[in-house]
């Protein structure tokens, strides 16, 4: 019911409007166990439209069960320590988020919409006027309509440059001012919620995944640095730095394997010769995301890392392009030699294009047709 306002990760920066998953559900087990056991049958819960339904009819007085526990703990100690007992001492302090989040569910779905419209608004005048249909003068509530709205908007920064319009100014006075300081922790926790995908590890993780990750972090980050005057050292300023270091520690080490892997996919194995269909498939997910980190290396902070790997990359695929054009001429009906050639082909339209791939497939042809 508030997928569009959870993240996933430890609440580390506390975002206006972002729900951590580990306290969504520590919300949701002291809801049944302790809240409504006589309501709510967790066993034949599922993820139904049925189960849906049923569990919404009963929502108005399961919020109204929890407030009121809430209400009574505010003015007992005891009480307070038995809340906090019972829903986690780390996420105790998320209760009302994940109410007022609950209570607003109907809205959620509303702001997810708003920001699939954004997408298409040209108009940065008609963006700035829908945008202003937000309920800004009540921060608690903004800040969760902004979150859903953020996951679906393509170009953070068409809300941002919007925001800035309304606003006058593109400080973070002028903006908190405004009422938009949801919007940029909107997308301070999005850019947050990219780093869990970028931890997976082995040939199988899925690279596309990481890369989209990737991508949608460097939008995200863009659409604040890009546009917004940060006092230094301020809050947004602090955390926009720690994510880049985040995001980049993550990404490091997986760029220094690039060479090394594309070296191993693409050499010739000595005795019986072979293709290792895992080594090249590292090879080509390690290659996507070196031409992800290209084109988001202004979001990064692994310019080193990645200049050393883009030349070398380069220098090594065409040392190897070389060697199979030569196999070719020696052994043009050499199957194993033909398969790895079109895995190196693949690593080159990625590196250096289409056109200069379509090049050495062209030689490689004109050297089968001559044999």
């Amino acid at each position: 019911m508030i997928d569009p306002v959870v993240i996933e990760g430890a609440d580390t920066y506390a975002f206006a409007g972002a729900v951590p998953d580990r306290a969504a559900q520590a919300v949701w087990t002291w809801m049944v166990r302790d809240v409504a056991p006589d309501l709510i049958d967790v066993d034949a819960i599922d993820d139904s439209d049925l189960s849906r339904t049923a569990l919404e009819s009963l929502m108005p007085e399961l919020l109204a069960r929890a407030r009121k526990t809430l209400v009574a703990a505010e003015t007992s100690v005891e009480l307070n320590r038995r809340l906090k007992a019972a829903v986690g001492e780390d996420s105790f302090g998320h209760l009302p988020m994940v109410l007022n989040a609950l209570r607003c569910r109907g809205l959620l779905e509303k702001a997810q919409g708003f920001g699939r419209a954004a997408n298409g608004m040209a108009d940065e005048a008609a963006l700035a006027l829908a945008l202003q249909s937000m309920p800004l003068n009540d921060p608690p509530v903004a800040a969760l309509l902004m979150q859903a709205a953020v996951g679906q908007v393509a170009i953070p920064s068409k809300l941002v440059t919007a925001a800035i319009r309304i606003a006058g100014g593109a400080s973070e006075q002028a903006l908190a001012r405004a009422g938009f300081g949801p919007l940029i922790e909107a997308i301070l926790a999005h850019a947050y919620n990219q780093i869990p995908p970028l931890a997976q590890l082995g040939t199988f993780g899925d690279m596309d995944l990481v890369c989209r990750s990737v991508d949608r972090f460097h939008r995200l980050l863009r659409g604040i640095m890009g546009y917004v005057e940060m006092a230094r050292g301020g809050r947004w300023a602090t955390i926009a730095a720690a994510l880049t270091k985040d995001v980049s520690d993550q990404i490091e080490p997986k760029l220094r394997d690039v060479g090394p892997d594309m070296n191993q996919a693409l050499r010739r194995r000595e005795g019986h010769d072979r293709i290792d269909s895992d080594q090249v498939l590292a090879a080509l997910n390690g290659m996507y995301l070196l031409a992800t980190v290209r084109d988001s290396r202004d979001s990064l902070a692994v310019n080193a890392v990645f200049d050393q790997m883009w030349a070398q990359t380069g220098q090594a695929l065409e040392i190897h392009l070389d060697r199979l054009l030569q196999q070719t001429r020696t052994n043009p009906a050499d199957q194993v030699s033909a398969k790895r050639f079109d895995a190196a082909l693949k690593m080159t339209e990625i590196r250096f294009g289409q056109d200069y791939a379509d090049t050495i497939r062209r030689a490689r042809d004109t050297i089968e047709r001559s044999a």
